[in-house]
């Protein structure tokens, strides 16, 4: 895959970027980032209106793996979108 300017990133769905970053990030044992996408999903379900689903997702771990596997999708994707391409453009092979 060739590299993609932070231009062609934003041209991505929401699902694509989530796909890319956390395929690239589980291939390459980047932990950091995973952790960070954990951390960051409370403020991205804050910011979709979805407060219930933030105090679940800063009371449970498993909730925090269950949202990084879909965090690709929907008003949480969007949310996302800034977090994804940032990654992306520093990882320009993923």
């Amino acid at each position: 895959m060739g590299q993609l300017e932070t231009d062609e990133l934003e041209a991505l769905s929401a699902q694509e970027l989530h796909d890319r970053a956390v395929r690239y990030a589980v291939h390459h044992g980047d932990f950091a980032f995973l952790w960070e996408l954990l951390k960051v999903i409370p403020a991205a379900e804050a910011s979709t209106g979805n407060e219930d689903e933030t105090a679940n997702d800063l009371s449970r771990v498993s909730a925090l793996l269950s949202d990084a596997m879909v965090s690709g999708e929907g008003q949480l994707g969007e949310a996302l979108r800034p977090f994804y391409i940032d990654y992306l453009s520093k990882h320009p092979e993923a």
